[in-house]
């Protein structure tokens, strides 16, 4: 079937193909389509549950903001979001009523995975759960703890086709919303009945490895929804993850929160959010706390229905938190500017304090390439453009100045981010921002990184153990030769299966990988090419010219 020209598609069809763009740069386009539609309907993204006034905790989770269909509807309408799906509703095979997903026609039969939920204890108005696994998704699981160290994607298929609610396997090869959907889903069933979403009561222990693949679900799921222009969305799920356990915060959510409430035009609960935990959690500290609350001083007080003294106030509060964020962070200014694709000014550029002076620790330069690689398009906006030169040039009066606060940064920037935990790395793995990965350290990027759990605790808590894969340990030094050219090769083949049907399909697969050893290894062999030295043909050549 051919593809339909835009102009004969329907306003529901439209959508969904805004939903599922996933071309470079679609992000910005979609964020202008939405701002667009919010202008023409005389809506606001600023919803009252985020108010200064709101009672409830900052953590607080609405079942309704889960719910993408909720953000769509007001850019859309209930009619252009729901018109398609009536009809399908009567022949639904789903009958559990579930908050973070709507099961699908389209999905296999459900049949419960062997997973469930226990309470561990309550303490100080906290429940704490934790995800169990039956003996058979044990098994199960190891089949597919065997299936990843064979390095052959293959037998992930082969092996594990039938179980389509697979936890592990879901998180591990997740590449698209609606295998992310099945997971959450197959979660949601398992859940305890006095286990709550919305309350922030309700802790998963990280340490556990049954809890992490849940929280990797939402996690993906809560990245896809951002992409497809979902912001408001996303930062609900933002929160969800970042209640489960806002002490250690595994997956290091306060790196995101803040990008997600200012796509989302959250500010008031930003500002909330830094009030209430720059006490205990000096988040201020934090490159992309430092910067985005100052974004979202401006931003509020560029509102039309804020009164003119109020937006003083907050115009005067924004300028001196972006300049301090400066003036602490002066290692953020080039790198944004360059993925802004703005040139500075000579008095800028040549100025050493954003150059030779902003040098940075490497565990401060992987906070900052993270925040300037996800956050830079937020700051393209002509009139926030304006407002950063403006600052940059304020804080060069004061460094020139000799403001104390100057020397007194530099000083903070020496003493502290001596070196990152473990779930910053883990957090800009699972980010995918390029400008924050190449910062990786090195005892991180030397060792091998599982998609299904990346980087894991080193003090994890084990319920039950794998047992140990026979043949594991005894390759020899030319299998391991061999198997760092081609990861599929195996020479000594997986295990006599009991199935005569799977003993021949595993002979003919290893036939397979070693011809295609062979083959790797003549067009190695024949692409080797010895260059010849340089002749001597100009003895009166300069030494110091370039060939």
């Amino acid at each position: 079937m051919g593809v339909l020209p835009l102009r004969h598609l329907t306003r529901s069809h439209r959508l969904l193909c805004l939903m599922c763009g996933c071309q470079e740069g679609a992000g910005d386009d979609i964020d202008a389509l939405l701002e667009t539609i919010e202008q023409s309907n005389g809506l606001t993204l600023q919803s009252e549950g985020c108010g200064g006034s709101d009672n409830r905790p900052v953590l607080y989770v609405e079942h309704r903001n889960l719910n993408p269909e909720t953000e769509l509807k007001r850019y859309f309408g209930a009619r252009a979001v729901l018109g398609d799906q009536r009809p399908r509703q009567r022949q639904r095979q789903f009958h559990r009523s579930t908050w973070m997903t709507i099961p699908k026609d389209t999905w296999p039969r459900f049949s419960r995975p062997g997973i469930s939920m226990t309470l561990l204890e309550s303490r100080d108005g906290l429940q704490y759960f934790t995800f169990e696994h039956s003996r058979d998704y044990q098994q199960i699981q190891f089949k597919f703890l065997d299936s990843v160290e064979s390095m052959d994607p293959n037998n992930i298929v082969v092996r594990l086709h039938p179980r389509y609610f697979h936890l592990s396997l879901i998180n591990y090869c997740v590449v698209c919303v609606c295998v992310s959907e099945r997971a959450l889903y197959s979660f949601e069933c398992a859940f305890h009945p006095v286990c709550s979403l919305t309350s922030g009561t309700s802790r998963l222990d990280y340490l556990r490895p049954e809890n992490r693949a849940f929280y990797l679900a939402v996690y993906k799921h809560m990245m896809f929804l951002e992409r497809r222009g979902c912001p408001r969305t996303a930062l609900e799920y933002c929160r969800l993850i970042l209640s489960l356990d806002p002490d250690s915060d595994p997956l290091c959510m306060l790196l995101l929160i803040d990008f997600l409430s200012l796509r989302s035009r959250e500010y008031n609960f930003l500002l909330r959010l830094y009030q209430d935990w720059e006490v205990h959690r000096n988040l201020s500290q934090l490159p992309n706390f430092a910067f985005s609350v100052a974004l979202s001083h401006f931003h509020l007080s560029q509102e039309d229905q804020t009164e003119s003294e109020e937006r003083e106030r907050l115009k005067h509060k924004a300028d001196l938190l972006l300049q301090d964020a400066l003036i602490m962070f002066p290692g953020v200014l080039m790198p944004l500017l360059d993925l802004c694709t703005v040139q500075p000014d000579a008095a800028v550029s040549s100025h050493d304090f954003f150059g030779p002076r902003s040098q940075q620790s490497p565990a401060l330069a992987e906070l900052v390439s993270l925040y300037v690689g996800r956050t830079h398009t937020l700051w393209r906006e002509g009139g926030v453009l304006l407002w950063l030169e403006e600052c940059v040039r304020e804080v060069l009066r004061r460094v020139d100045a000799k403001d104390p606060l100057v020397e007194d940064c530099q000083n903070k920037r020496k003493q502290r981010y001596q070196s990152a935990p473990l779930n910053i790395h883990r957090h800009v793995i699972l980010s995918e921002i390029k400008e924050a990965t190449s910062t990786l350290p090195l005892e991180v990027t030397t060792q091998s990184v599982m998609g299904f759990d990346p980087l894991p605790p080193l003090d994890s808590v084990v319920s039950y153990t794998r047992p140990e894969s026979v043949g594991a340990s005894n390759e020899s030094t030319l299998s391991l030769f061999f198997r760092s050219l081609l990861p599929n090769f195996n020479l000594q083949g997986e295990p006599m299966p009991q199935d005569d049907l799977e003993v021949a399909q595993a002979g003919r697969e290893l036939n397979q990988e070693v011809n295609r050893l062979m083959v790797a290894m003549r067009d190695m062999l024949a692409n080797i090419q010895f260059q010849e030295p340089p002749r001597e043909d100009n003895p009166d050549r300069d030494e110091g010219e370039w060939d």
